[in-house]
């Protein structure tokens, strides 16, 4: 729904309870005493579910010759429930069956006020009517005003010349003006005519007739525009049209102008049924007037759920060039991506066993990789594990298998077949557990395009035995302040004998910088192609200290390095081998310094002069949501080296400043920066962030300039920039929504 007719929907909503007594029909149950019934009188009505209604007047005339009539002055309260209704006078009209309230009246109801020069209830009819009314509805104080305020009983709200805002009394800062507003709450659909939206006294959208939907029905129609700056392409305005095209379908056209390139059309489809669901989405930019070609996008996210645990995925993306989403995308996370994954997958996970099927390409983007680089297609590639836990003498028994075939255009093709029977005997008990494993590994190449005195069946069969362990030891650190520190020792033992694998393709396997993950893994390769020879020793220990009563982990620190009790001479293609008799030193440590002040460093660094091979620090000062100081540090040996600073903090009142600047200390060069300001009022906000990045395809600097406005309670207009902050200000969340 359009959150600019949010009033629609909330009178709707709010109006509910006297929606339901225009439905109802009332019985008179006054008695027959024809008389003036005298002052602070008290008279009720009851229906045909003896829900009573009460009249309270300073004096009430009622008469029953001919028909019953009331006449009720000195002040009139009406009660029904919950709901309450008020006026200086009332009169029965027993003609028309109908209630009629004059001077000073008002209505409240559990989340509904209203005010009116005069009203009338009409029983038998079924009708409420107000006239010069103004409002208040819900918990967010919204209000506004109609000349006539109409509540049929078939549920039909009609109000005439409207006005509405979330602004405070004193203050119209922004208003939404509507000659008529017209909503079925049946058929759930609203329609208004000539909207007008003013900030300030301005108009700044206008819609000569709108449609919108009534609750959490949905209703096609011009969601808000966005107008801003779009970098490279120039200034941008994008407008919106959602269509609902049955209850579980619907899609989003956008067509959006770019004034340096020409209009971009963008649409985006989403489907929901029993076991199928998905997004499709494209963007079509027919001629770039800067590069005067033909530019598109096309995206495909699918999933189908069986019955019996079987699941398909489908995801798809294909650019038409390279430079697509450095000049349309619009993000920075989306103009370094480097390649796109298109596969067609499907997986099953049973109680001892899981399959997974796969078919898999990639459109590469970054054109400095060479082909002989380009990740390989895998069509088809099939996994399945078996498990069986606590067997005989307790051991566990399993196997994992894999059949794939690598393909592409550069380079040595072919099959791959891996199978790796598993037998472990895994003991646990309170604060130590033990779990020595062996593993028969078999790998057997079926190639293509090998080189002139290269096997094109080449096999490898490695056995892999194990011995994993750890302690779990607690101690009371602080009885009084309920401190508990811990102390977690664990040791794996990995043996693996060398195999000449040179003559073995390398299609996925890569060496993966050491962390901590790694240092517990059996093989230092990621993937089959390469099994590291070893015959090491990895040692770590944890130390925590907890609050009990609280939970919260006020320290934690983790130091480890493994052992090589033998040289590895295992490589990949153009690497190496490992000369030392050790890895480096890995050293996670995180600290609550003090109340909202946390620092967290993560250190590896190598002993014999190897010096620190790399490095990350993180201190966060948090003392309110809205005060956030990030000071960052990341270098890795021979890479990089960066400085990062965020900031979101209050200046004044209602001022707030959001910055970011991302630096390299080894190229001496800002990666990225933005500065900006927030503003809020009582209820509209602010938001102007410029940005400046350097961009990762091509080294050029790019910028950007975004202006937000956001009325609360009602919508946001111009450049999401809340995204930006989001994503560059660790911590951020909106203030202004």
């Amino acid at each position: 729904m359009p959150k600019n007719l949010a009033i629609g929907a909330a009178l709707a909503l709010t109006l509910l309870p006297l929606l339901t007594a225009a439905q109802e029909k009332f019985v008179c149950a006054i008695s027959d005493d024809a008389s003036l019934v005298p002052d602070a009188a008290l008279v009720s009505i009851g229906n045909e579910n003896d829900e009573i209604v009460r009249f309270e007047a300073g004096a009430i005339d009622a008469r029953m010759s001919p028909r019953m009539s009331a006449s009720m002055t000195g002040g009139v309260t009406v009660r029904r429930g919950n709901n309450l209704a008020g006026a200086d006078s009332a009169v029965y009209d027993p003609n028309g069956q109908s209630l009629k309230l004059d001077g000073n009246v008002r209505y409240q109801g559990p989340s509904a006020e209203i005010t009116s020069s005069s009203a009338e209830f009409a029983y038998d009819t079924g009708q409420i009517r107000f006239d010069g009314a103004e409002f208040l509805l819900g918990n967010n104080r919204s209000r506004g005003a109609a000349k006539q305020l109409h509540i049929s009983q078939s549920g039909t709200l009609t109000l005439d010349d409207v006005s509405y805002t979330t602004c405070p009394p004193e203050s119209n800062d922004w208003l939404l003006e509507a000659s008529d507003i017209n909503i079925d709450t049946n058929k759930g659909v609203g329609t208004a005519k000539n909207v007008k939206l003013r900030f300030q006294g301005i108009p700044i959208l206008y819609a000569p007739y709108l449609s919108f939907p009534v609750g959490n029905a949905r209703k096609s129609g011009i969601l808000t525009p966005i107008v801003g700056s779009a970098g490279r392409s120039g200034t941008e305005v994008s407008v919106p049209y959602y269509w609902n095209i049955r209850e579980n379908i619907d899609a989003t056209v956008t067509p959006r102008w770019l004034s340096d390139r020409g209009v971009q059309l963008g649409g985006e489809m989403r489907y929901l049924s029993q076991r199928n669901s998905g997004e499709l989405s494209f963007e079509v930019l027919e001629n770039d007037s800067l590069l005067d070609t033909s530019r598109h996008l096309i995206s495909l996210d699918h999933s189908t759920h069986y019955e019996n645990g079987l699941r398909n995925i489908i995801e798809f993306r294909e650019v038409s060039d390279s430079q697509y989403f450095e000049d349309l995308g619009g993000t920075l996370s989306l103009s370094s991506i480097t390649h796109l994954d298109r596969k067609v997958q499907v997986d099953y996970f049973g109680e001892n066993w899981t399959f997974f099927g796969l078919i898999q390409d990639f459109q590469t983007l970054d054109e400095t990789i060479a082909p002989i680089d380009e990740p390989y297609q895998r069509v088809p590639q099939f996994r399945a594990s078996v498990r069986y836990p606590k067997q005989w003498l307790g051991l566990s028994l399993g196997v994992d298998s894999e059949l794939v075939n690598f393909d592409r255009d550069t380079g040595v093709t072919g099959w791959r077949l891996d199978l790796a029977p598993t037998i472990e005997l895994p003991i646990e008990r309170a604060g130590w557990f033990i779990k020595p494993a062996a593993v028969l590994e078999h790998t057997r190449y079926d190639l293509s395009n090998t080189q002139a005195g290269d096997a094109d069946d080449p096999t490898r069969t490695l056995p892999i035995a194990s011995f994993d362990a750890g302690l779990f030891l607690e101690r009371t650190l602080n009885s009084e302040r309920h401190l508990v520190q811990t102390i977690e020792p664990r040791v794996l033992y990995v043996h693996v004998p060398f195999r000449e694998q040179n003559d073995l393709p390398v299609f996925d396997t890569i060496m993966p910088d050491l962390n901590l993950v790694q240092l517990y893994r059996k093989n230092r390769f990621l993937g089959v192609d390469r099994v590291g020879d070893t015959d090491q020793l990895s040692v770590g220990i944890t130390s925590r200290i907890l609050d009990i009563d609280t939970g919260e982990e006020l320290v934690s620190a983790t130091i480890g390095q493994s052992r090589y009790l033998s040289d590895q001479r295992v490589v990949l293609p153009g690497q190496l081998a490992e000369t030392n008799n050790s890895s480096d030193y890995i050293a996670e440590v995180s600290f609550l310094l003090y109340d909202h002040l946390n620092f967290d460093v993560g250190h590896q660094w190598g002993d014999s002069g190897r010096g620190t091979t790399q490095s990350e620090a993180r201190l966060q000062y948090r003392p309110q949501n809205n005060k956030i100081l990030n000071l960052a540090y990341r270098f890795r040996s021979d890479s990089l080296e960066q400085g990062d600073v965020s900031v979101s903090w209050p200046l004044a009142k209602n001022w707030n400043f959001v910055g970011r600047y991302n630096y390299s200390f080894r190229d001496e060069s800002s990666l990225e920066q933005f500065f900006g300001l927030e503003y809020e009022s009582c209820c509209w906000g602010l938001r102007l962030v410029s940005r400046r990045y350097l961009s990762t395809r091509d080294g050029t600097r790019d910028s950007s300039f975004a202006l937000q406005l956001v009325l609360k309670g009602m919508t946001s207009l111009g450049t999401a920039a809340d995204k930006l902050l989001e994503r560059g200000i660790l911590g951020y969340s909106p203030n202004i929504n």
